[in-house]
């Protein structure tokens, strides 16, 4: 960062500092929150949980509230860190969250992505594909998905092999977008053009927009969902009062 750069960030956090939001990853204390995401008609007119133009964001370490939902949720409610003895799945890792859950030294740790040219992704993090995970069966204790499934035309498939690397009462956290007033999700993989799937499904690379069905989606491969919403409990970590978590057990 240059000199001028690096003033004009101090100047930042100095105007926005206050006692409202407490980011947990960086612990920068504010008033408000940066202006993050972009106004698409399809998300408004869906009401798309999480989606569209919001305040959302940290001033300092650009965290977001999904990001923070999970930190809430995986550390204080789970209260993972108590429990070394895991081993752990992290799909397409948020770089803040899988920092955090790295410095805790689980049993095993493990971060996958799909790599994709023009992407850069962190040393820890292996090319995987979710839709066949290289992994034995009831391996995993948890596992962490966070906005994946909506890119991923057979995401049946890919809850599927989710549940199976899972042990017996081993749990994952499977969060994706969600219409609040749409019954049956959206989806269409005849369309390619991104253009077409930003008007439709909010992001060019998105093939659905999930509706109320999701829960269903997920009990069709076996698993017992439970959604909480923890956002009055940590309305300090500036999270999405209407997001709630998807937990999902073997």
């Amino acid at each position: 960062m240059s000199i001028v750069k690096n003033i004009k960030h101090k100047i930042k956090l100095l105007v926005h500092a206050g006692n409202t939001y407490q980011c947990p990853f960086c612990r920068y204390s504010s008033r408000d929150l940066e202006i993050v995401g972009h106004d698409l008609p399809v998300l408004m007119e869906k009401q798309v949980i999480g989606g569209g133009k919001r305040a959302a964001g940290c001033w300092k370490c650009k965290s977001r509230d999904r990001e923070r939902l999970l930190y809430s949720f995986v550390f204080e409610e789970l209260k993972i860190a108590e429990n070394k003895n895991q081993r752990i799945l992290h799909i397409a890792p948020e770089p803040k969250l899988s920092k955090v859950l790295m410095a805790q030294n689980f049993q095993e740790y493990i971060c996958g992505d799909l790599f994709t040219e023009g992407y850069h992704y962190a040393d820890h993090v292996h090319n995987m594909n979710v839709l066949d995970l290289q992994f034995p069966d009831n391996y995993f204790n948890l596992a962490i998905c966070n906005h994946v499934l909506e890119h991923i035309p057979e995401d049946t498939k890919a809850m599927a092999e989710i549940y199976r690397v899972l042990k017996p009462g081993g749990a994952a956290i499977l969060q994706v977008p969600i219409s609040k007033n749409t019954e049956k999700t959206h989806e269409d993989f005849t369309i390619s053009d991104p253009l077409k799937r930003e008007e439709l499904f909010g992001q060019f690379d998105h093939v659905r927009i999930y509706g109320r069905d999701y829960t269903t989606r997920l009990e069709s491969v076996g698993f017992k969902v439970k959604q909480r919403n923890v956002s009055e409990k940590y309305k300090k970590f500036a999270v999405n009062p209407e997001e709630n978590i998807f937990y999902c057990e073997k």
